[in-house]
């Protein structure tokens, strides 16, 4: 939990800069330390396929925060 709590301190640009390069590892991290294994997983192992990816950029630009699916 404290690698969720400390992602959700950082400042909207570095959020973002860490969604545009590495999002696969940081969406699956941040989603399997919340409890959403099957999400958490997906992001890991495929990156959602970059349609993820692309949600996940909108969400943090508008919103400063992941969503967290399934």
């Amino acid at each position: 939990m404290e690698f969720v709590r400390a992602f959700d301190k950082l400042d909207v640009v570095i959020k973002l800069l860490l969604t545009i390069f590495f999002d696969p590892i940081v969406g699956g991290i941040y989603r399997l330390a919340k409890g959403r294994i099957l999400a958490g997983l997906l992001w890991l192992f495929t990156g959602f396929f970059c349609i993820g990816w692309i949600i996940d950029i909108i969400t943090v630009a508008q919103h400063n925060k992941y969503t967290v699916f399934v």
